[in-house]
């Protein structure tokens, strides 16, 4: 039978001076937790020092830090209860260390919030909160410290309690326990207050020991980041920690973002005989039965519970950057073993955690907290926070610096791993016995596609179905590839979520391109909001594909609105709508804008209709 004990992660914060080193110090003491002679050697250090002894000794182990009287760092300590061992991150409460408060946080499964019951709620606790959530940690217990300063009165520590938790629940925190203490003294920490007799609750040591450790992490879906890769004789052992998840001898494993399959063959451990299982926050090594090509960075999952695949996400992070966050801005994004450059696509809104609003910017200041939108160049696999707080994180780098950490949200974005994953086997391909040039002859042009996106009310069907029209007038093969049409037939089946959406075009860029080889010129009208969709559709129909901008502001399109969609999404009745709820992702380098703000229909057509002859007809 097994001996090895439970091991939690706690940190501990709250503002500066609200008590949180006495508390910890008092803790170890009181759980029996203290190296000996620990105690005796921190008295005789105050004796020579003539100064008080102080509970906080213990803890701020720095010699700057018993100067200043405020912690600069993060320090861990073992302690230990009959149920479980624990370790306590003090993290600063300092607003100018907050970065170091994030370090703490960011590997802590439970956290305490300490408040002093004299100053009240400031703005260093709602801030903190916040950055807990930010997190993912939500397993919480507020601690109303230094009651004595208030006499003990429980009124104060209810109006304490009412006003915290409101301000919790509205960032989405329910804290699991409010706890009233002196930590100087030890009340309410492990034994039960007896000038507090009005509280019957639980002490600080029995909320801790209620949380639920890393053991749960075994119920979420399996995410293994892959380390390293090791060759030993004929084997290659791919080496990670789990995140999530359990993974067993002979699971099929999927390996994203490149989506590689394999079955485990063996699980190899260190310094201990093989076993067949393993689970959250064991280190591994793993053989698989077949000798695929997995590198660093590569995140491992059972095939039917596999994480997003994209390269664009919203991010809601906590800015540490001494310069400003704007947008076009490149940076090093840290998820699990993987490390990529990304770039600031949009800043969407700055977070104000004490008003609980947001408000627009064009910047992020330190220490602000913002939603903005990261894409990648390469393809990421990832969870979103909600789902599994372990892949759901982030951290950005500028160079030896981490300048921000946070969540992720696919709010408004498609999985791109259907679009992307090719799942068809035994396929052959038939050479067609018409060639292309002998269709440009007969033809008089060359086929391509002509891709319209824009926003809903720009102008896109319009100008399609007029340029449809004049094509075929002065001779061109054309046909007009409608967003209402083809969902009526080809797509029927699809639905307006992100990756039904995604599937949509995928299936409209592939039969476009079948009919531009075909020799037609297809004009294409759809929002086809995001660019990795427009991406695959130019790959498809390749030198062929030309895609044009059909620009308006949003406020122009609400104004049109022919279909009175913007008035339906305003009031809630449509989910995910384009320039809404949802991301519309402008062209980088379209091969042609139309501005329709300050065009009229037949200018715009005429443009298209000049760009047609330019590039597509035949040349003697």
């Amino acid at each position: 039978m097994s001996t090895e004990r439970d091991l939690m992660r706690i940190v501990i914060v709250g503002h500066v001076d609200h008590g949180k080193s006495t508390l910890v110090g008092r803790l170890f003491h009181d759980t029996g937790s203290l190296p000996d002679g620990k105690l005796e050697q921190i008295k005789a250090m105050c004796e020579r020092r003539g100064m008080p002894f102080e509970w906080a000794f213990l803890m701020d182990s720095f010699q700057s830090e018993r100067d200043q009287g405020i912690t600069i760092d993060t320090s861990q300590i073992w302690f230990k209860t009959p149920k479980r061992d624990y370790t306590i991150i003090d993290a600063p409460g300092h607003r100018e260390f907050i970065k170091n408060m994030i370090t703490g946080a960011a590997s802590a499964e439970a956290a305490i919030m300490l408040i002093d019951a004299s100053e009240g709620i400031r703005q260093q606790s709602r801030t903190h909160a916040f950055l807990l959530n930010l997190l993912g940690i939500r397993q919480i217990v507020v601690v109303v410290n230094k009651m004595d300063l208030v006499g003990g009165d429980e009124k104060t520590f209810q109006a304490i309690k009412a006003e915290y938790v409101r301000y919790l629940e509205e960032i989405g925190i329910a804290p699991n326990f409010v706890i009233p203490a002196i930590a100087r003294d030890g009340d309410n920490l492990v034994r039960r207050s007896e000038r507090m007799g009005w509280y019957n609750d639980a002490t600080l040591i029995a909320a801790l020991d209620s949380f639920r450790s890393q053991s749960d992490l075994a119920g979420l879906a399996l995410r293994l980041p892959i380390q390293d890769v090791y060759k030993f004789d004929d084997r290659r052992i791919l080496a990670g920690r789990i995140a999530s998840g359990c993974l067993k001898v002979g699971d099929r494993l999927l390996f994203s973002p490149s989506n590689k399959v394999a079955r485990v063959k063996s699980i190899e451990a260190w310094h201990a005989a093989e076993p067949d299982e393993a689970g959250p926050a064991q280190s591994i090594g793993i053989t698989t039965d077949e000798q695929i090509f997995v590198e660093r960075g590569e995140l491992a999952s059972h095939e039917t519970h596999a994480p997003i695949e994209t390269n664009v996400f919203r991010g809601r992070l906590f800015w540490l950057g001494r310069k400003p966050l704007t947008r076009g801005d490149s940076y090093r994004l840290r998820m699990q073993t993987r490390d990529v450059p990304v770039i600031v696509e949009a800043i969407e809104a700055i977070y104000d955690p004490d008003a609980l609003a947001q408000h627009p910017a064009d910047k992020v200041e330190r220490n602000e907290i913002a939603d903005v939108v990261l894409r990648s160049y390469a393809m990421l696999a990832l969870d979103e926070a909600d789902q599994n707080p372990r892949t759901g994180r982030f951290v950005l780098g500028d160079g030896a610096n981490i300048v921000a950490g946070g969540t992720i949200s696919m709010r408004g974005y498609a999985d791109q791993r259907k679009p992307v994953t090719a799942k068809s086997t035994n396929i052959t391909a038939v050479a067609h016995r018409v060639s292309n040039p002998q269709r440009i002859a007969r033809n008089g042009h060359k086929g391509g596609v002509l891709w319209f996106t824009g926003l809903s009310g720009a102008g896109k069907s319009t100008i399609a179905m007029a340029v449809e029209q004049e094509l075929f007038r002065r001779g061109y093969q054309t046909y007009v590839l409608d967003g209402d049409n083809v969902r009526r037939g080809l797509n029927s089946n699809l639905d307006f979520s992100p990756a039904d959406r995604a599937e949509n075009i995928r299936r409209v860029g592939e039969v476009a391109a079948l009919f531009a080889d075909s020799g037609l010129i297809v004009v294409t009208a759809f929002i086809s909001p995001y660019r990795a969709d427009r991406n695959r559709a130019r790959t498809a129909a390749g030198d062929g594909f030309h895609e044009i901008y059909i620009k308006a502001s949003l406020e122009t399109c609400e104004k049109r609105d022919p279909k009175g969609l913007y008035q339906k999404a305003r009031r809630g009745e449509i989910a995910d709508f384009t320039g809404i709820t949802a991301p519309y992702e402008t062209p980088e380098s379209p091969e042609l804008t139309i501005d329709t703000d300050r065009l009229a229909i037949e200018e715009s057509v005429a443009a298209v209709l000049d760009h047609v002859d330019r590039n597509f007809r035949k040349t003697a």
